[in-house]
């Protein structure tokens, strides 16, 4: 058993993935259209047939879904967070940098008991991230 993120962009899912490609080096391992799908009638009834049905995303050894979904218009992250843990403090400032774009920093990296640089933001598309350098 294990647990994957499943993230619902709203109709901004193809604009994300492209921004985390950029951000955090982001591979799209699969990525379907509404339009792509043999069941036609399972895409909402306002949704472009040219938004992203699904899609599977690798960021650095995790796996992440992610959705245009309803395509409302704007994506709603309330109590969700991704835990990024990278390897040093360049490559946590990098990350932070790249994330912050667009968003907003509550918490700016910092050394903290648990780890010596810690930081929190929430991007561009609402989604808040934490980021860290292992210990």
């Amino acid at each position: 058993m294990h647990v994957q993120p499943y993230l619902f962009f709203e109709g901004q899912c193809e604009e994300a993935i492209a921004f985390y490609r950029r951000a955090v080096g982001a591979e799209v391992q699969m990525q379907m259209r509404y339009k792509d799908s043999p069941e036609q009638d399972s895409a909402p009834a306002h949704a472009d047939p040219e938004k992203i049905m699904h899609a599977t995303v690798k960021i650095g050894g995790s796996t992440v879904m992610m959705s245009d979904g309803q395509c409302s218009g704007k994506p709603a992250f309330n109590g969700v967070s991704l835990a990024l843990a990278v390897s040093d403090e360049a490559e946590a400032q990098r990350v932070f940098a790249a994330l912050v774009e667009g968003g907003q920093p509550f918490m700016p990296l910092t050394k903290t008991f648990f780890s010596p640089q810690f930081g929190m933001l929430t991007d561009r598309f609402g989604l808040m991230w934490m980021v860290m350098v292992e210990a």
